[in-house]
């Protein structure tokens, strides 16, 4: 791209790359230090001359994303829930049908001071989505990963979200007991051929043994121990799986098991209602 160019002419010369119309006004407007929803102010100034410096660097964004890098990770920010998250290599980029999670956990939320665990926080996208629409519930949220932690933290620090986030296994350095448990954990089969479009993102955030179910086997197992009575555990699975995880909560002793679609009609999110547990002398804690 020769720095003469103007704003339609770096669109074209972005879209010849094989980058999409869009994805060449996100990233002009990302350079040019406007927000993405500007993209009319590209229209009505299609034909103001780009800085040479700005020209140049939109030239290397583009490069980028032709080669595969997600856009999120080039521009460093991906809107969740009407909340703007930074991302970057270290965390998965947040999924517009993680929203039905979301979505859900809301609606089952109790009244009042409500206890929400967050399970694989990553960028923090599900536990703030869920503490910004309801303020008085004490949200707390886990991931593995200090690189995702570092991320999630600095999230909740920059919408002014109050957040416990904090570096734990799954329920490894968990205390108390919760109202909701909310996770979108690995679910992918190793080898699945749609891990080659997900390059760039942190292969321990997605796959989860040969048939997908084995870190949600681990938390299904582990929940109930951490589940207030009358609370709930809701989880985001593949597409293929909604069968396979239902069964898993019934097996452990959930009730009222469903599934919900995501923005494709696709059963995206199962969940149970955990009744109890009751103590038996001969067989320790058990679903009552």
């Amino acid at each position: 791209m020769a720095d003469a160019l103007i704003c339609a002419q770096a669109i074209v010369a972005a879209c010849s790359l094989g980058l999409g119309r869009l994805d060449a006004q996100l990233l002009l407007l990302h350079v040019l230090g406007k927000p993405s929803r500007e993209r009319a102010w590209l229209i009505a100034h299609d034909l103001d001359p780009l800085p040479p410096e700005a020209g140049e660097r939109f030239r290397v964004l583009s490069q980028r994303r032709a080669s595969g890098e997600p856009l999120a990770y080039i521009v460093g920010q991906q809107e969740f829930f009407g909340l703007p998250l930074a991302v970057d290599a270290r965390v998965l980029i947040p999924r517009p049908d993680t929203e039905t999670l979301v979505s859900w956990a809301l609606d089952v939320l109790p009244a009042g001071r409500a206890k929400v665990l967050d399970l694989g926080t990553g960028s923090g996208a599900i536990a703030l989505a869920i503490k910004h629409a309801c303020p008085t519930a004490d949200v707390s949220a886990i991931d593995a990963s200090a690189d995702a932690v570092t991320v999630a933290r600095g999230n909740a620090a920059a919408l002014g979200l109050a957040v416990s986030i904090e570096i734990s296994p799954w329920f490894e350095q968990v205390k108390g007991l919760f109202d909701v448990i909310v996770s979108n954990p690995p679910y992918v089969r190793e080898g699945d051929p749609h891990l080659a479009a997900l390059g760039h993102e942190p292969i321990q955030a997605l796959t989860a043994g040969s048939d997908g179910l084995s870190d949600l086997r681990q938390i299904i197992s582990a929940a109930p121990a951490h589940l207030q009575a009358g609370g709930w555990l809701l989880l985001e699975h593949g597409y293929d799986q909604a069968e396979a995880v239902a069964q898993l909560l019934r097996e452990q002793g959930f009730n009222s098991v469903s599934s919900r679609d995501d923005l494709a009609g696709v059963q995206r999110c199962s969940g149970g209602l955990f009744v109890g547990l009751k103590r038996d002398l001969h067989n320790g804690i058990k679903s009552a």
